[in-house]
C-alpha cells in the first residue's frame, strides 16, 4: 500500500478540498485534527489526534507518510521551527500554504514558516496566496442587509477560489517538478472590494451596495477582534491596494492545466452561505 499523505487543516475551507483531491487520485490520506470526534471527513481518511503547536503529536502523525500539506494557523510563529522539524523528520515532501507577504517580508509569520521549511525539508513547495474568496464571507451579515460597510472599497484584490489552492497543492504533493518552487496563487483578475460586494449581490439576488467606512472606525473594530498590530498592518495593506492592485498570476493554470476560477464563480457556488440566516 502506498504511503499516506498527511493533511493539516483538513476540515477547513482549503484542507477538505485537498483531502478530496488526493482521494480522487487514489492516494491514502491521514488527517491531523484536534478533535477526531467532531471532524467531518470521508470515512476512508485516517484521522489522527494532534495539534501543530505540539511537535510530538505532529511527529507521530507524520510517521510513515510520503508528504504533508502544511497550514500554519494564526499570526504567531512561536514554535514553528520545532513543529516543522518534527514534520520533516518523517515526511519527505512539504507543500506549505503560504502568502505573498512571505516574499516581501521574511519576518512575517509566513516568511518565518518558509524559512523553517527550507532549513529542514528535503523537498518543498510554497503556495503564496494573495487572499481567499472565502474571506468575503465575513460580510455575510451585512450582505443580508443590502449594505457592506468597510474601508477601502477601491482596494483591488485577486482573490482565489479555495478549490484552486487545493488543486495546486494536490499536484505539488503528487507530481515531480515542483520542488523548490514558490507559486503565486491568485484568482484570474483583480477586483475592487466594492465590485466584489456588487457581484455577491448579483449572484445571491440580494442587491448590495458599498458604504465606505472611515479608517479609524474600522481600525477600532478590527483591533478589538484581531489585535492592534493586525489592524494596523491590515489597513496599511488594503490602503496600498488602491493604487497598486494585487498581482494576477497564471500559476494556477500552469500547474493544473486549467484557468483559475473567477470570483463570480465562487460567489455563485457559495451564494447560500450569504443568504441563509445567521
Amino acid at each position: 500500500m502506498a504511503q499516506p499523505i498527511l493533511v493539516t487543516g483538513a476540515t477547513g475551507n482549503t484542507g477538505h478540498h485537498v483531502v478530496s483531491g488526493l482521494l480522487a487520485e487514489g492516494v491514502p490520506v491521514r488527517a491531523l485534527v484536534r478533535n477526531p470526534e467532531r471532524a467531518r471527513l470521508p470515512e476512508d481518511v485516517e484521522v489522527v489526534r494532534g495539534d501543530l503547536t505540539d511537535p510530538e503529536s505532529v511527529a507521530t502523525a507524520a510517521k510513515g507518510t510520503a508528504a504533508a500539506f502544511l497550514l500554519w494557523m494564526g499570526y504567531d510563529s512561536t514554535g514553528v521551527k520545532e513543529t516543522v522539524e518534527s514534520l520533516t523528520r518523517h515526511a519527505r515532501r512539504i507543500v506549505y500554504f503560504s502568502a505573498v507577504q512571505a516574499g516581501e517580508d521574511v519576518d512575517s509569520v509566513w516568511g518565518r514558516v518558509e524559512t523553517a521549511v527550507r532549513a529542514s525539508a528535503r523537498e518543498w513547495t510554497f503556495l503564496r496566496v494573495t487572499g481567499m474568496s472565502t474571506n468575503t464571507l465575513g460580510w455575510a451579515d451585512q450582505v443580508r442587509t443590502g449594505v457592506v460597510r468597510a474601508p477601502y472599497g477601491r482596494a483591488s484584490r485577486s482573490l482565489v477560489h479555495e478549490r484552486d489552492i487545493a488543486a495546486v497543492a494536490v499536484r505539488a504533493l503528487l507530481d515531480e517538478g515542483h520542488t523548490g518552487r514558490a507559486y503565486t496563487v491568485t484568482g484570474p483578475e483583480s477586483l475592487p472590494q466594492a465590485e466584489q460586494a456588487r457581484i455577491i449581490g448579483e449572484e445571491t439576488g440580494l442587491p448590495v451596495r458599498w458604504e465606505e467606512q472611515p479608517e479609524e472606525e474600522a481600525r477600532a473594530e478590527i483591533a478589538e477582534a484581531m489585535g492592534r498590530d493586525f489592524a494596523d498592518s491590515g489597513l496599511a495593506y488594503w490602503a496600498s491596494l488602491v493604487d497598486t492592485p494585487e498581482p494576477v498570476s497564471r500559476d494556477v493554470e500552469k500547474v493544473t492545466g486549467r484557468p483559475a476560477l473567477t470570483f463570480r464563480a465562487w460567489a455563485r457556488e457559495r451564494a447560500g452561505d450569504f443568504t441563509r440566516p445567521a
